[in-house]
């Protein structure tokens, strides 16, 4: 959708928004675990596993529940926002808190399906990206061509990966003209790519980038470097002031991690890397609802008032 506020306060044309969370489960993860699960399924598989900060959990938690297979979920223990682990369990899933944070949660499952009968259904699943890149697709025959940037989150990194082959194979097969820059936004308390190393201890508001040795590491930077792109990092403050902004002027509630390109899309502005003619479109990967408590803490409470009608709009300036 087009913007109808931020880009003509920051000078920008063509600037548009793709809200991925009207998906299903409420995040862009559906778009890959849905043909995750049918290829384990086809493949005779009965018991789905995954580490994840939320948004994965519910997404393999619901197609599990749909198709009647068994889903088994690893989460960093006290790292993950309560709403989407809430939908993991509705859906059915056994979960599992295991101590330490998502590379911990991640190198015990891919340990697991490597061992067991069980299917891996992470990014590393390559039919997870073949999920995915059909949101490039979208956006080009939205858009009639490929945006000039494309500016999305960056956690474990296999959506930028997905969305890279998604852009390069519809200009291989002549639907778009032209290739988009790939702007990566990581949290500068998680931003293993920006900085050149893993963090061992990562910390950010936006839990679902709270990722300190992403999966999909090379992907992101062969993305990166392909399109002439780049991955940078945002404070927390500036991912929850963009976060209210989006908000409060577009009408589009996301989550944190959802908010961190938008808070890049400033900062290069400011800097005068981002040309205002272009057209550029920044990925919302994930509902506000998936953890409205961070949201919560940076507005205004609402009014408690005794009295009728005239005090009501007396307190209001009516």
């Amino acid at each position: 959708m087009r913007s109808r506020s931020i880009g003509q306060a920051l000078g920008l044309e063509h600037l548009y928004f793709k809200y991925e969370g009207l998906n299903p489960t409420g995040s862009f993860k559906d778009r890959g675990m849905v043909v995750a699960v049918a290829k384990a399924l086809e493949s005779g598989s009965r018991v789905l596993m995954c580490a994840s900060t939320g948004n994965t959990s519910a997404s393999m938690a619901a197609y599990a529940a749909r198709m009647g297979v068994r889903a088994i979920v690893v989460v960093p223990s006290g790292e993950i926002a309560m709403n989407k682990l809430s939908q993991a369990l509705m859906y059915g899933a056994k979960v599992v808190a295991l101590k330490g944070n998502f590379d911990t949660a991640l190198d015990a499952v891919r340990e697991v399906t490597s061992r067991y009968p069980v299917a891996l259904m992470n990014s590393v699943n390559p039919n997870r990206i073949d999920g995915q890149k059909t949101a490039a697709f979208e956006i080009v025959d939205e858009l009639g061509d490929a945006p000039d940037y494309l500016v999305l989150p960056v956690g474990n990194a296999g959506n930028i990966t997905a969305y890279w082959k998604g852009f390069r194979e519809y200009h291989g097969a002549g639907a778009s003209t032209r290739l988009p820059r790939m702007v990566g936004a990581q949290a500068d308390g998680a931003s293993p790519i920006v900085s050149g190393h893993p963090v061992e201890q990562p910390r950010t508001v936006a839990s679902a980038i709270r990722i300190g040795n992403p999966a999909s590491w090379e992907g992101a930077t062969t993305a990166r470097d392909e399109s002439g792109g780049t991955i940078g990092a945002v404070t927390d403050t500036e991912i929850l002031a963009a976060q209210v902004r989006l908000a409060a002027t577009e009408g589009l509630f996301c989550e944190p991690a959802s908010a961190a390109p938008l808070a890049l899309l400033f900062r290069l502005v400011r800097e005068g890397r981002i040309k205002r003619d272009a057209t550029s479109v920044v990925v919302l990967t994930g509902s506000g609802l998936k953890d409205p408590d961070a949201a919560l803490s940076n507005v205004e409470p609402p009014i408690e008032l005794d009295g009728d009608a005239r005090t009501l709009a007396k307190v209001l300036k009516l």
